[in-house]
């Protein structure tokens, strides 16, 4: 049986842009050699997964843009978390330095608070992991926003995921219903005020509700790779599940999964076709 990749490359179909879509968190693989110590329910895999965000945003090579879309299961690795950020619980053993995150780079619990893993993973489980997915993602990525820059002048980074409709028990807003749209610039730093001016457009347009940075501010990516002094703007776009999503249910809904996905095909169309001169800087 042949395996999928780890992750994907898609490049464009038609004229390139300077946008690369990343999807970090759509997939739900589980290498076999690394299945153990999980021990996350099968639904946990599905739900907190970004589903189908991925499918979502397909149209994004034909209008120009290259995504970059993980396969394996955040559980597995994190993508959107720093190679250190773990749980001291996660790794055994290990005397760095960590951030005290349950869900970091390696989740110890699923977002219902259930264990993810059965025991911590090995000092070198945990490298493995690091060195033969995580590395080689960012490497990827990163020389796709070097090439869209060199070409361009500049690149936008589109990280596209999607969040449940309600806060989860836990969270902040706990119990409160979120917004439909909710782009992430971490406070308006990571991209220049067009690219966030203009996902904020799209999404009023058509009667959507747009709530900045809450309760999502962007990710490992976001913070690492939208720098607009050096002419990489990155913005975070989640939408809510309930647009697209039967969220009990965890599949589609037929109409609403078509509209999202063109509402989705035009946040890349905007944003490729922005007036370059801002974006490449002074």
């Amino acid at each position: 049986m042949v395996r999928r990749p780890l992750f994907e490359v898609i490049e464009p179909s038609a004229g390139e842009a300077p946008v690369v879509v990343e999807v970090p968190h759509a997939g739900v693989d589980v290498p076999p050699e690394l299945a153990a110590p999980l021990v996350a329910p099968v639904r946990a895999l599905a739900r907190d997964a970004d589903l189908l965000v991925d499918e979502l945003y397909e149209q994004a090579p034909s209008v120009g843009a290259t995504m970059i879309v993980s396969r394996i299961s955040r559980y597995v690795v994190d993508l959107n978390r720093a190679e250190d950020d773990v749980d001291a619980a996660v790794v055994a053993g290990d005397a760095r330095p960590a951030r005290p995150h349950a869900r970091g780079l390696v989740w110890r619990t699923t977002t219902d608070d259930e264990p993810a893993l059965e025991r911590p993973l090995t000092r070198e489980q945990y490298r493995a992991r690091v060195e033969t997915i995580w590395r080689p993602y960012h490497a990827a990525l990163r020389a796709l926003l070097d090439r869209k820059i060199a070409r361009f002048g500049y690149a936008v980074l589109l990280c596209a995921h999607s969040m449940p409709s309600v806060g989860r028990d836990g969270h902040a807003d706990e119990g409160v219903a979120r917004a439909d749209v909710v782009p992430g610039s971490r406070g308006h730093t990571s991209a220049h005020a067009s690219v966030i001016d203009a996902v904020e457009r799209i999404a009023k347009r058509r009667g959507l509700a747009v709530e900045h940075d809450r309760p999502y501010r962007g990710g490992y990516s976001t913070t690492r790779y939208g720098r607009p002094a050096v002419r990489c703007h990155a913005i975070q776009i989640e939408i809510a599940r309930r647009l697209y999503l039967d969220e009990r249910a965890l599949v589609r809904d037929t109409a609403g999964f078509a509209k999202t996905r063109e509402l989705c095909r035009e946040f890349v169309v905007e944003l490729a076709s922005l007036p370059a001169g801002p974006l490449r800087g002074p």
